[in-house]
């Protein structure tokens, strides 16, 4: 991993395809990008992830469905990656944000451009816990031709894609098939018959995706996944008698955030992502603001 430097003058990181830090998901699909450029959190590229999508122009009820499913994802354990557009995308980022979790922006764009210009304070906020990323070379303004060709990457880099909600030939629908052509898991909302705007999301339970009434639904699914992705990570350097990972005996009942964590087991963030997160769904670990508590 390389550091570069935007047009607007700040920090880079350029992954390559082949590198360690490169996400090991997305190297699997038929044509993963060769370069990533990144900014904030790299490592964050390495958390399990649910891709959460729909819709521009979301109804209300659609936006307050996505950023709930979103906070329940972060809550899990699971971080959340979306590309950053109005509506659906734009909820879900800040659900994961507002549930003190981890959120991936992707990015049609060069990866100093902000697109569209109003979410120029959320892409702000996803520095501090999660990243930016795209595959375009800085400086490469917003191109029709580009925003399609980026879905790809927002399925590739997930274990499972949830259409919040969407018409027949939306976006959404094509990062769905890319999800598909991937072997990834494809969740949708059972909307009405009577609602437009959630027609493809019908079209996409009708052709066999799984259908979420709750959050449980997406757990359930994925939970395979999610503990073979956990256990893929680096081992840990040193563990406990018993067998468990440093970071259980470094919690207490009282809240240690990721730095301090990183800080006390020596040990890289990513790997220590990956134990909390397994620890969580065993209900031994919970994230609370701030960081991590033992239950």
């Amino acid at each position: 991993m390389d550091v570069v430097n935007s047009p607007a003058g700040d920090a880079v990181a350029l992954i390559r395809r082949g590198d360690v830090a490169y996400p090991p998901l997305l190297s699997e699909i038929h044509d993963p990008p060769e370069e990533l450029y990144v900014r904030g959190r790299a490592e964050a590229l390495l958390q399990p992830q649910v891709a959460v999508v729909g819709s521009r122009r979301a109804s209300s009820a659609a936006l307050r469905l996505a950023s709930q499913l979103a906070g329940g994802l972060s809550t899990a354990g699971l971080a959340v990656c979306s590309g950053l557009a109005l509506g659906v995308d734009g909820a879900a980022h800040r659900g994961a944000l507002d549930a003190g979790g981890v959120s991936v922006g992707v990015m049609a764009t060069g990866i100093e451009t902000i697109y569209p210009r109003r979410h120029a304070a959320l892409a702000a906020q996803l520095l501090q816990s999660g990243c930016l990323l795209s595959e375009f070379p800085p400086g490469t303004p917003p191109r029709r031709e580009n925003f399609p060709r980026r879905n790809r990457i927002i399925s590739g880099l997930a274990l499972g894609v949830l259409v919040v909600e969407a018409t027949p030939g939306s976006g959404s629908l094509i990062t769905a098939r890319a999800a598909l052509e991937q072997g990834r898991e494809v969740f949708a909302l059972p909307w009405s018959v009577l609602h437009e705007g959630g027609r493809g999301c019908l079209q996409l339970l009708r052709d066999g995706a799984k259908m979420v009434e709750s959050l449980n639904d997406i757990l359930e699914e994925l939970d395979p996944l999610f503990r073979c992705h956990a256990e893929g990570l680096p081992a840990p350097a040193a563990v406990e008698p018993s067998g468990g990972p440093l970071v259980l005996r470094l919690l207490g009942y009282e809240v240690a955030s990721l730095d301090q964590l990183v800080a006390d087991s020596g040990q890289p963030a990513s790997v220590l992502l990956g134990q909390l997160s397994a620890l969580e769904l065993d209900g031994q670990v919970a994230r609370v603001p701030g960081g991590y508590i033992r239950c």
